[in-house]
């Protein structure tokens, strides 16, 4: 007899021949919703196949495109799941970043994994989002990973930024690291937890290499600093699965391209430190984190925020999440972007 887990196993694992698919929006009658859009499809990013979403109810809507953490983290599945109601509100574009995903393939070149050039595939994809529908600027919705090189086009494209948001924002990868080892150490001993004194005694202080640094997240997120109250990266994993966008074909690219994108962004990443270059910005700036984020340290993002020159600017703090406010909290989430965006965009005098 098969425990519960096989039976969702197998359900999942007998999905894959169903292929995956996003679904329309429909009126009362069962007709998809005029103005609506709701497709999965693959474009040519920076000079390869990259997969992109685009769901709304009213295409007219302001968009909103989803920069997803990691590097080579796809969210696009979570965001459908716990996020969706965003769609009623917002032309959402889920964009799989090359190396991730369904844009994980043996067209991406290691070589092609910085910084730089994630940057300019988000400049096409902004191009593609323009000319598609009829938009003069986008939101950028960066998130941990993608709030840096979000960051970086928002500074360097202000004319094409209706907003800047920011969750779990990345400000300086080395303090941050160092911090986030630091309260893990800390909350081991507090627990007198022997076995995670131990682990992270072998892997001592940052910088770490990628293997080393998996092994710190993964008493940080024991620890809370991850994932505030009842929540694990297990927990996202089965949401994701429920969703009709995905099955367990994504889960093993996921695994796949996280790695691929960790192995060739890492030692870049790790040293990303935002200097003065990045204080003064012509769109406005939101920051969404969460209290006890210790992955990506608030506290970081808190200070920075501080320095920050903008149009308008506005920090929120998630009372009851770490590091993941859109999953942790996703109807405080939605309702915080539905009440803050429209009037912030309204009031730039823009029309994004």
């Amino acid at each position: 007899m098969l425990h519960a887990s096989g039976v969702v196993l197998l359900a999942c694992l007998c999905s894959v021949a169903c292929g995956i698919r996003t679904a329309p929006f429909r009126d009362s009658d069962g007709r998809p919703v005029r103005g609506s859009v709701a497709v999965m499809e693959d474009h040519t990013i920076g000079g390869v196949k990259q997969r992109i979403w685009f769901r709304a109810v009213n295409t007219a809507a302001p968009a909103v495109i989803l920069l997803h953490g990691g590097p080579g983290a796809s969210e696009a599945a979570l965001f459908r799941h716990f996020n969706g109601a965003l769609e009623q509100h917002f032309l959402m574009v889920y964009w799989e970043q090359r190396g991730t995903g369904r844009s994980y393939h043996s067209d991406v070149t290691p070589q092609s994994m910085t910084m730089e050039q994630f940057v300019r595939d988000l400049d096409d994809v902004v191009t593609l989002v323009r000319r598609r529908f009829d938009k003069q600027r986008v939101v950028l919705l960066g998130h941990s990973w993608g709030s840096a090189f979000g960051l970086l086009y928002t500074a360097r494209f202000p004319d094409k930024v209706a907003a800047y948001v920011g969750v779990g924002q990345v400000a300086d990868m080395p303090a941050g690291e160092r911090d986030s080892y630091e309260f893990a150490c800390a909350e081991a001993a507090r627990r007198n937890d022997r076995d995670a004194m131990r682990a992270l005694e072998r892997i001592g202080t940052p910088p770490h290499t990628v293997d080393e640094m998996l092994a710190s997240r993964k008493w940080v997120e024991r620890f809370g600093g991850s994932f505030h109250a009842r929540m694990s990266t297990g927990t996202l994993i089965w949401a994701a699965l429920r969703t009709d966008e995905a099955n367990v074909i994504d889960l093993v690219k996921f695994g796949q391209g996280n790695r691929f994108s960790l192995n060739h962004l890492w030692n870049e990443f790790r040293e990303f430190d935002i200097d003065d270059s990045l204080i003064a910005f012509e769109t406005p700036v939101i920051f969404l984190l969460g209290r006890y984020d210790w992955q990506v340290p608030a506290v970081l993002a808190a200070r920075y925020f501080d320095r920050i020159e903008a149009p308008q600017k506005r920090l929120i703090w998630f009372e009851q999440s770490a590091h993941n406010p859109p999953f942790e909290e996703p109807d405080a989430f939605n309702r915080t972007l539905v009440d803050v965006l429209p009037p912030l965009l309204n009031g730039t005098g823009s029309t994004p």
